[in-house]
């Protein structure tokens, strides 16, 4: 694979801390980030970018700061431009039993460990994380100031979007396309008219006892 046509120059996002290590020798810096921790249906899914020594994408920036739109744009860019990307994710029954802290953890170990080769050098955004097996470093707002965290944080708010689009087909009441199973009026007004899906956190938010007593009531046995 050879650099796409990035520039290390007029990125919203500077390439300032991955030169660091890259001065040093090491070139595979892997930026991790999530997307979906607060909702209260969905994965949680990680991202993995390793970009080329010198060479950013055009565009990315925290994915927060950015449109649907533009996220779309930019992911396409990193995709083709890094070195590789990879993506892990942790499903709603996996951080009702284990918690969203280590279900993140598990997201973001599956992503790093589908990179071609080990990462010399993995960032994550925010703290520690604890439960993360391999060595790490942390950086508090890592994806708006980490430019390989940036490129994570959008293209795993794209594929965990886009994985919520496809399951609002099965289960249109609830407005997935729009919300991305996070707890806006209409998701929640729709819990308590049909109950959750399979794929509805139990413990999070929304009143716990409603969900639990949703999902006796409907019996719903989807999965993706």
């Amino acid at each position: 694979m050879t650099p796409g046509p990035g520039v290390d120059s007029g990125l919203r996002i500077p390439l300032d801390y991955e030169r660091g290590f890259w001065s040093r020798g090491l070139l595979d810096v892997a930026g991790v980030d999530e997307a979906g921790r607060g909702p209260l249906a969905g994965p949680v899914v990680a991202a993995a970018v390793v970009l080329w020594k010198g060479v950013g994408v055009e565009g990315a920036d925290d994915s927060k700061r950015m449109s649907r739109e533009e996220r779309e744009e930019v992911a396409r860019r990193i995709r083709d431009q890094a070195v590789a990307v990879a993506v892990g994710a942790a499903s709603a029954r996996e951080i009702d039993e284990i918690n969203i802290l280590r279900a993140t953890a598990r997201a973001m170990e599956r992503a790093i460990r589908r990179l071609p080769r080990r990462p010399h050098h993995v960032v994550v955004d925010g703290l520690p994380m604890r439960d993360l097996t391999c060595e790490h470093e942390a950086v508090v707002a890592g994806d708006a100031l980490v430019h390989s965290v940036a490129c994570a944080s959008i293209v795993a708010k794209v594929c965990r979007d886009r994985l919520m689009t496809r399951l609002a087909r099965r289960y249109p009441e609830y407005g997935w396309e729009r919300n991305v199973g996070y707890g806006t009026e209409e998701h929640r007004a729709a819990i308590r008219r049909f109950g959750p899906t399979p794929h509805h956190r139990l413990t999070f938010g929304l009143e716990q006892l409603e969900l639990r007593m949703g999902r006796e009531r409907v019996g719903r046995s989807a999965s993706v």
